[in-house]
């Protein structure tokens, strides 16, 4: 990793997110201070996937608050390019989005974040409500849906979530921001098998070497920079 003080805040962003969460990550800081497009996007994986939980609304909603958390820029591609957003489809398709994973009988409260999961609404839920309540705020305040407006204003909006000062009737914003956050990390780090990181772009970034069965051989050489780039389950693979 580099010791580099002007390291990029996806880069950051991805040490803290490993580094606390080794599998699916959770909580975090907004990615789009100072992160600006510098590159022709490819968004072909995403445009050329056809939703199966989302309606074609949602959709577009979907990729536009994943293109604003992990923006492409100078460090590599973005969530959209890299498929983020069909992996967040898939995933709410499965028992994970159906609240299947986890204990969901009440009482439900307030609580530190060690106490587990504490809403009634599955991610399924979270993602419908919040879509819905975003889009129809953006409506009354801007006279557009969230994927229309502006790039500072979509931030402003995210960073509002983000910090709970915007809620709405039927869910907080709070925790429609967190579950958007958790998946949009979560699809960027992913093994391409589960539809995000189509291009191993996250683990090149951070020299993850994924599924290549020689790398525990390198492990008494730390502080060595690992020569091959990451294979996924699959055999995908990148320079």
């Amino acid at each position: 990793m580099s010791n580099d003080p002007h390291i990029s805040s996806r880069r950051r962003f991805l040490q803290r997110s490993l580094s606390l969460i080794p599998l699916a990550a959770a909580g975090g800081t907004l990615l789009t201070q100072g992160a600006q497009a510098t590159v022709v996007k490819s968004e072909a994986v995403t445009e050329q996937y056809v939703a199966s939980f989302f309606n074609d609304d949602e959709w577009r909603t979907v990729i536009a608050l994943t293109d604003r958390l992990i923006p492409e820029d100078e460090m590599g591609p973005g969530a959209v390019s890299e498929g983020v957003p069909i992996y967040i489809d898939k995933q709410l398709e499965l028992p994970y989005g159906y609240g299947h994973l986890w204990y969901m009988q009440g009482p439900f409260s307030e609580a530190v974040p060690e106490l587990g999961y504490q809403s009634p609404l599955v991610p399924r839920e979270t993602w419908r409500r919040g879509i819905r309540a975003l889009n129809q705020w953006c409506q009354g305040q801007y006279n557009t849906v969230f994927a229309s407006l502006s790039p500072a204003i979509a931030d402003s909006i995210l960073q509002q979530l983000e910090e709970g000062s915007l809620n709405f009737s039927d869910i907080s914003g709070k925790l429609f921001f967190t579950q958007v956050l958790e998946n949009t990390k979560e699809g960027y780090l992913a093994d391409p098998i589960h539809g995000g990181n189509q291009t191993l772009a996250s683990w090149k970034l951070i020299g993850y070497p994924g599924a290549r069965a020689d790398y525990p051989q390198v492990l008494d050489h730390p502080n060595q920079t690992y020569p091959l780039g990451p294979v996924s389950i699959s055999g995908k693979r990148t320079l």
